[in-house]
């Protein structure tokens, strides 16, 4: 696969008439045609159905564009960028949901500023493979808590201390407390599939569920779903409170009698990436900022 067959694919989806395609394209109608010809065989796919009147675009062409448009993009943006010489600073981080990628803009406005070449990349990943494409190089770094019982490879440096919270929407029972012990805790419960939450916090979910009757119990498959259900009103939730990854809307009471986490950065013992080093530096006073 190949721009040209590309080019030649989308203008003749955007025609639909391989005349004007050519003619948009600078190309013989053959030449586009043989394009789209060696572009089908190689994706074993009709994309256009011809004949003498008209052209249409095949359901596998309509599901292709997408892609299409996506490779071709990409492929004249690099060669752009290597023809210029620029020597972009890839920055992949990885994190595990929407509440520590709410912490990244102030950061990354930051080191925008010191970094202009600066290529930021956010990916989420589940908690059981987060680490793994750190070791492997796929991510530069991460965002996460400390597990003590589990050991890694990597280096750890950490950030702040974040005391595990009840949250709640305003008008729930448990929200007129400024704070709050673990037998104080009742009512409907919203609780993370583990492979979104820290094994810490999933421990605690998992002692609330065993003493709460079916008709209490709420799961969800992610923080950002529970969070939505707490703020409809279904029951609360607990998890990490880091002031400034707060979803508005919701209350944050702190359960003084769980231990709080160690949140922090994950990263390879040996990387001496120097935006990394800046991102470490800056991160605690942003986090006290914010």
């Amino acid at each position: 696969m190949n721009t040209i067959q590309l080019e030649c694919f989308l203008a003749v989806a955007e025609h639909l008439n391989f005349s004007k395609a050519s003619q948009a394209l600078k190309l013989t109608q053959p030449a586009v045609s043989h394009q789209i010809q060696t572009l089908e065989e190689e994706l074993g796919v009709k994309l256009f159905i011809r004949t003498s009147r008209n052209v249409e675009l095949t359901q596998e062409g309509i599901l292709f564009m997408p892609d299409a448009d996506l490779i071709l993009k990409t492929a004249l943006s690099a060669r752009e960028r290597l023809g210029k010489h620029e020597h972009f600073i890839p920055f992949d981080l990885g994190c595990h949901n929407h509440l520590e990628l709410n912490l990244l803009p102030p950061i990354l406005k930051k080191l925008a500023e010191e970094f202009p070449l600066l290529r930021p990349s956010m990916h989420l990943v589940p908690f059981p493979s987060l680490l793994g494409r750190v070791e492997n190089s796929q991510l530069l770094a991460a965002l996460g808590t400390k597990e003590e019982q589990k050991k890694s490879s990597l280096s750890f440096r950490k950030l702040c201390s974040a005391p595990i919270a009840c949250i709640c929407s305003p008008d729930h029972p448990l929200a007129a407390y400024p704070s709050l012990v673990r037998s104080q805790l009742t009512g409907n419960f919203i609780a993370c599939s583990p492979r979104q939450i820290p094994d810490s916090v999933f421990t605690e979910h998992s002692q609330i569920l065993i003493h709460l009757p079916p008709e209490n119990r709420y799961l969800t498959d992610s923080i950002e779903s529970a969070l939505t259900m707490a703020k409809a009103r279904f029951g609360y939730t607990l998890y990490p409170d880091i002031p400034s990854a707060r979803e508005p809307g919701l209350c944050y009471i702190p359960v003084t009698d769980l231990p709080k986490v160690s949140f922090g950065v994950y990263f390879r013992h040996n990387h001496d990436h120097p935006v990394l080093k800046r991102f470490i530096s800056l991160m605690p006073q942003m986090l006290r900022d914010g």
